[in-house]
């Protein structure tokens, strides 16, 4: 069994690599293809990728309840404070040089036209290629734009059937970006499924994450004001949504024309550390047992991960962020999200609560479009 498990897997990795390479070689090329060239290998991109992402589910009999989530490698307290020790401010400065953006060349989409962007990463330690996707509405001169960041674990480009919240934004006009996050999508490292590298190097790979997360959504505001003359936003699910509360913070620091105007919050929660240490997937980071023989506590714990919460009230007016949560969320946990929420006083109009857990938001939102209409209503009028 196997044996076999791994030959399908190996194959569908062959295919999906070798399409993945035909496809930077076209998007990113100098010489233009045609559009039915590339509507037909971006299709055969997505199908090759899903189906290699769908063998792992060959080895779920393989698994007992005690093999562990992620490929674990804990750093010692001494070894994060020799990286992230002193000011924290310092991670999150915008870039002092823009890296060139590479725009591929489009494909036609329902509402408008989609292209990718490619740049070298903003940060040292996640030394890789970043890449969003960029969807375009039809007909609209300056779009406002909105940088859009997706769940832990979640590759947005790369499954079908996905929840996606962008084409509600793209059909009111919206033009969306939808970064990659560091050690997903086409950045995962070989051997790694995507997001594993953030859960399983426990506190470095989220530290990491975030740090390098906000350097690149500095890179694609800049772009965005290049590109565009209208308003700028944040946006995000979860994860994405953490990342966004924490860029509103650091935002203060950036240069005028860097910072976001609006921001739109699904499923977020008070603080990153927060869903670590107490919500449901804190187990997936670190075991505590093996956690505590390199020496950590969960003071010692909260005293890095805390850097990655917002410390300043976000650059734009409360009345121009959106929040939905759900009351009974335990991932990123409710109470968390509703404390932010007061803390930064976002208008009743603005706050959209319904009884539902973490993954069952997203789905609500395709029956309620009123959170998404209220985000959009705001960011047409500024």
């Amino acid at each position: 069994m196997l044996a076999r498990t791994l030959a399908r897997h190996h194959r569908a990795q062959v295919v999906a690599t070798a399409t993945d390479a035909a496809w930077e070689r076209v998007f990113f090329g100098l010489a233009e293809t045609s559009v039915t060239t590339r509507v037909a290998l971006e299709q055969a991109r997505h199908d090759h990728r899903h189906a290699f992402n769908r063998t792992r589910f060959g080895f779920l009999p393989l698994l007992s309840r005690h093999t562990p989530r992620a490929r674990l490698n804990i750093a010692s307290p001494e070894q994060v404070a020799t990286v992230y020790g002193g000011d924290a401010d310092r991670h999150f400065i915008a870039p002092a040089t823009m890296p060139d953006v590479q725009v591929s060349h489009p494909v036609p989409a329902v509402n408008g036209t989609d292209r990718w962007l490619r740049f070298s990463g903003p940060s040292a330690r996640v030394a890789d290629d970043c890449y969003a996707r960029v969807h375009t509405p039809h007909g609209v001169s300056d779009p406002p734009t909105v940088i859009l960041g997706h769940g832990i674990c979640v590759e947005f480009d790369h499954w079908h059937g996905l929840i996606d919240e962008t084409q509600a934004l793209v059909a009111r006009g919206i033009r969306v970006i939808r970064p990659e996050a560091p050690w997903h999508g086409r950045r995962t490292p070989f051997g790694y499924y995507g997001g594993e590298r953030a859960i399983g190097a426990f506190p470095l790979g989220m530290l990491d994450l975030m740090v390098a997360a906000i350097r690149e959504w500095a890179v694609l505001a800049y772009w965005s004001r290049q590109t565009s003359n209208g308003p700028l936003g944040i946006a995000g699910t979860s994860l994405g949504a953490l990342t966004a509360q924490l860029t509103a913070s650091v935002a203060h620091n950036w240069p005028r024309q860097l910072q976001p105007e609006a921001m739109y919050l699904i499923t977020h929660s008070g603080t990153m550390s927060e869903g670590m240490m107490t919500g449901a997937t804190s187990t997936l980071f670190a075991d505590p047992i093996h956690a505590a023989r390199k020496g950590w506590t969960l003071d010692t714990a909260r005293r890095y991960l805390s850097m990655i919460d917002p410390v300043l009230p976000p650059v734009m007016p409360a009345d121009r962020i959106v929040s939905v949560l759900g009351d009974r969320d335990v991932i990123t946990p409710y109470e968390g999200g509703a404390a932010v929420v007061r803390r930064w006083q976002i208008p009743d109009a603005n706050v959209f609560v319904s009884r539902n857990g973490h993954f069952t938001i997203p789905m609500r939102l395709i029956r309620d479009r009123a959170p998404t209409a209220r985000f959009a209503e705001i960011m047409n009028r500024l």
